[in-house]
């Protein structure tokens, strides 16, 4: 009985997470994102994440603001097996500005994403609730310009990782890879 309590309260502190206002960043400058940036950090209370985590590695995202304020984004990492993993995802943007909007037809979600903090020539902090069937959960995701962000950085994203419900075992700091093309 209390596992099976703690388990519903888990779930509901999940649900009240994921409907939280989080805000894009003020004076968010959609040009100024623009780039190649590292995917240094990963975190998500999605279920699928923990047994996917130990194979995750930093891969690299281009962000191409396009002129009616859209906002293109192209994936692309290293797999375990040497392969390479690339995703392309058009954002809308919505009357909020760093808040956008896509279809993920890969993973067949709705996602909304916002830009939750940015210095523009060193880290971005995406957050996104991507529902799908009725259901929703969070990914939180760190990007840098390089692959060595400071530790206040990384404290950073941990830190509001934390704050939106995620436990600090679905929090990741991605190891380094090598080159994908």
């Amino acid at each position: 009985m209390p596992t099976t309590m703690l388990g519903m309260l888990g779930v509901l502190l999940c649900a009240l997470a994921v409907r939280a206002d989080v805000m894009p960043q003020a004076d968010f400058d959609l040009q100024k994102v623009g780039g190649t940036w590292y995917l240094v950090g990963f975190a998500t209370n999605a279920d699928w994440f923990v047994s996917r985590k130990a194979d995750m590695k930093m891969g690299t995202v281009t962000l191409t603001p396009q002129s009616n304020g859209d906002l293109e984004m192209d994936y692309s990492s290293l797999k375990s097996d040497g392969r390479c993993k690339k995703m392309n995802h058009l954002a809308k943007k919505t009357d909020t500005p760093g808040k956008f909007a896509y279809h993920s037809h890969r993973w067949g979600s709705d996602d909304d994403m916002r830009v939750v903090d940015v210095k523009y020539d060193e880290y971005a902090l995406f957050h996104a609730i991507k529902t799908k069937d009725g259901s929703s959960h969070i990914i939180n995701k760190l990007y840098s310009r390089t692959q060595d962000p400071s530790q206040a950085v990384l404290d950073k994203f941990t830190k509001f990782s934390l704050e939106q419900g995620i436990l600090r075992k679905n929090i990741a700091i991605l190891p380094k890879s090598g080159p994908c093309s």
